[in-house]
């Protein structure tokens, strides 16, 4: 019935917002900036009607919740960072229909999940910056997902991705972009410091590291990525623990994905965190190597607590 037609690993540095600004750093985002306005090109090109956002700035405690209410509109300033974001005005329409349906066929796979298309509940601002550069003339219809999982496990956040794939495709009767809006490695500069970082990356080690997972992306090794993503969330201090990364190749197929990734905004550094704007080629899937649900297994969560 639906489609995914577009799949990417997008940055929302809020420094893109600041780049806007006159001021000392006018203009120093703009390579971040037309990244996006390149993935809004390509979607627009492939009639996508719903922009589905997986966003690492909405932090959730328990079950995995997705932010449909039929209309956004508001004013935002950052609680982490308001001398970066303040009073940045919003609007976009959301889709209830598709939110439903994807909580729908998540809960069927076993991942709990809760809809919310009655809420007064904003969205945060992984959402709300790529949507400034992707969304100004409010084309696309937008659904936010909490990405911050504080106590999730990564092989559900990969078959809530998958889910998510087989709600479009089997039970909406429309076009869809899924983006998983995060960084790779996230230690942000030490307080006092973050000045010297602005462009730069904290370590030579977490950059070393980003730079060959990038490299993996290009070349299509997804078996050894998707294999090593749970310890690279922990030693890459990856955003959101990397949950938004695991539900989009959940949902291109998981180990089994054959694409490669095209970069459209180089690798750099914000902040002290790793950052890059990728597209990642959808391709027919079978999800036989999705992994299974865990949370929802007693059996797992018995042996995990020995």
């Amino acid at each position: 019935m639906g489609k995914l037609a577009l799949a990417a690993k997008i940055t929302h540095v809020p420094s893109m917002y600041l780049s806007e600004l006159p001021g000392p750093r006018h203009g120093f985002r703009q390579a971040a900036i037309d990244g996006h306005i390149e993935i809004a090109r390509r979607c627009r090109e492939l009639n996508v009607d719903t922009i589905v956002v997986f966003d690492t700035h909405w932090l959730v405690n328990a079950n995995y919740h997705i932010n449909c209410a039929p209309h956004f509109k508001g004013v935002y300033t950052s609680n982490e960072l308001p001398h970066f974001i303040s009073n940045m005005e919003y609007e976009f329409p959301g889709n209830p229909e598709l939110g439903r349906l994807l909580a729908e066929e998540a809960n069927r796979l076993g991942v709990e999940t809760m809809a919310h298309d009655a809420t007064t509940l904003g969205p945060e601002y992984g959402t709300l910056v790529p949507m400034r550069y992707m969304n100004a003339d409010q084309r696309f219809k937008v659904i936010s997902v909490s990405a911050l999982c504080t106590s999730h496990y990564l092989a559900d956040s990969a078959r809530l991705g998958w889910a998510m794939r087989k709600a479009v495709e089997e039970h909406y009767d429309g076009t869809v972009a899924f983006l998983a809006s995060g960084s790779l490695s996230h230690r942000f500069a030490q307080n006092g410091t973050a000045p010297d970082f602005a462009t730069k990356v904290w370590s030579p080690f977490l950059e070393t590291l980003d730079h060959r997972v990038v490299k993996m992306w290009e070349e299509g090794d997804w078996d050894t990525f998707c294999t090593m993503l749970p310890e690279y969330a922990v030693k890459g201090h990856g955003e959101g623990f990397m949950h938004d990364t695991a539900m989009l190749l959940g949902a291109l197929g998981w180990t089994k994905y054959d694409g490669k990734a095209e970069v459209l905004t180089p690798y750099f550094g914000s902040s002290g965190t790793g950052q890059i704007n990728a597209v990642f080629p959808v391709t027919p899937q079978d999800g036989s190597t999705i992994p299974a649900a865990q949370a929802s297994n007693p059996d797992f969560i018995a042996a995990s607590r020995l």
